[in-house]
Parts: C-alpha cells; structure tokens; sequence
C-alpha cells in the first residue's frame, strides 16, 4: 500500500509518496498553497491518480504538548482532505521535519545559495519516514 506524506505549510504543500510496499519514503512534488478546499482536492487527486492506500499529515506541537498554530492549521487541512476522499486520513507528529530536511540538504552537500530554495517535499519524506518507522 503506498502512504503520501503531507507537509502542510503557509505557502506550499510538500508530498512524498512511499513504495507499493510502504517501505521506501521518496520526494514527490511540492505545491503552491491556493486554498485550504483547493489544496485538499489537488492532494486528493494526486493521492488517487497514484494508487494510495493513506494519507499522513504532518502536525506539529508546542512544548506543553498541544498543537501549535501550524498543527492546528494541519488538522484543518486533515479534515478538509478526509472531505475530498474515501481514502484513510492520518495526523502524525511532524516535530523537526524541516530541521530534518535542511540537515539533509546540508549531508548533501547542496551550496548555501542553491539551499535557499524550498525543502517541502524533504520535509514532507522526512515525515513519512518517521511515519515508517513508527509502524514497525
């Protein structure tokens, strides 16, 4: 079953989609924030047109354990998604995905003006993967 991972962000969503065998974790695209009914259809479609089984959504949380403005944005998303589609809606702690990602640019060994550019879709793997391992 493949599993599309969601980092919802203000101004782009970061995908990544994982393997038939839920296994892998790969960068999938990144799009650009429209609105919080379009952006779930656009994920929704993406999510049929490539067979998958769930969908996760990163949600982040404050030091008290609660979800912060980010993760209530998230859940808010989540529910517009499970709306859009028959097909299964997860939240997920997303705490340091982007930290993760920019970590992971940097072990690359991507120069600091290429850097700049947008993490999304590695963040958005970065959950997945947490995701994954979780699951074991």
């Amino acid at each position: 079953m493949r599993i599309l991972a969601v980092d919802h962000g203000e101004k782009r969503i970061g995908l990544a989609l994982s393997d038939p065998t839920a296994t892998i974790a790969s960068p999938f695209k990144a799009i650009e924030h429209v609105s919080r009914l379009l952006d779930a259809a656009q994920v929704a479609n993406l999510a049929a047109e490539n067979e998958v089984g769930l969908i996760v959504v990163g949600q982040s949380f404050d030091e008290e354990g609660k979800p912060n403005l980010a993760g209530r944005r998230a859940a808010k998303f989540a529910e517009a998604l499970r709306e859009q589609t028959e097909i299964p809606v997860e939240l997920f702690d997303e705490s340091f995905s982007t930290q993760d990602a920019r970590a992971t640019v940097i072990e690359l060994g991507v120069s600091r003006k290429k850097r700049a550019g947008h993490h999304d879709s590695l963040a958005a793997v970065a959950i997945l993967r947490s995701f994954l391992e979780a699951r074991k």
